[in-house]
């Protein structure tokens, strides 16, 4: 079977994670890989897909993060014949970990894409409103300067966006967009 169908894809999501969360993480995920796949000649249905299942094998690996993404790829590649692009994004985004530098748009796109959105929702909770629709993507790049500021979130991971041609601000008013797109769904 060839990419998973996107009702495929979140009955898979769902199969394998349980974590509110992670679960909201995912689709903001995808929506910004969504909306950045026409800007870099990427297929809306790959990124997409490859946005909202990267994370997919989190709860099985737990703390040992040098088999995440390696799992997800092991799942995919048992039920769909996955594109190899979207494989090696998966892998990429934890490439730091495993050792597997990003080579395509998509690797970088995903990789900074998916550590992007630790960063827009907590600049949400901080907000009076708590609302998604209230993060103002100047705020954003300017708390990612900011190391005590969702201190978990790699800024390493989100620099990926260089490699895109993306100025920082463009990058996070991307991000911002895509996930105020999906917010009745990730808030």
């Amino acid at each position: 079977m060839p990419l998973p169908s996107r009702d495929q894809a979140v009955d898979l999501l769902h199969e394998h994670l349980k974590g509110d969360y992670v679960l909201r993480h995912s689709r903001a995920t995808e929506a910004i890989l969504r909306q950045m796949a026409p800007r870099f000649g990427g297929d809306p249905d790959l990124w997409g897909i490859t946005g909202l299942l990267h994370d997919l094998d989190l709860e099985l690996v737990g703390e040992d993060q040098h088999r995440h993404g390696r799992e997800t790829v092991h799942i995919l590649s048992e039920r769909f014949d996955f594109p190899t692009e979207g494989l090696e994004a998966i892998l990429a985004h934890n490439g730091d970990v495993l050792g597997i530098p990003c080579r395509s748009m998509l690797d970088h796109a995903l990789t900074a894409g998916e550590s992007i959105t630790g960063m827009v929702f907590a600049m949400a909770l901080i907000l009076p409103s708590k609302r998604l629709m209230d993060v103002n993507p100047k705020s954003v790049a300017k708390r990612i300067k900011e190391p005590r500021f969702a201190a978990n979130v790699s800024r390493e991971r989100i620099s990926h966006h260089e490699a895109l041609g993306l100025t920082q601000l463009e990058f996070c008013a991307l991000a911002v967009q895509a996930m105020q797109s999906v917010a009745d769904e990730v808030s």
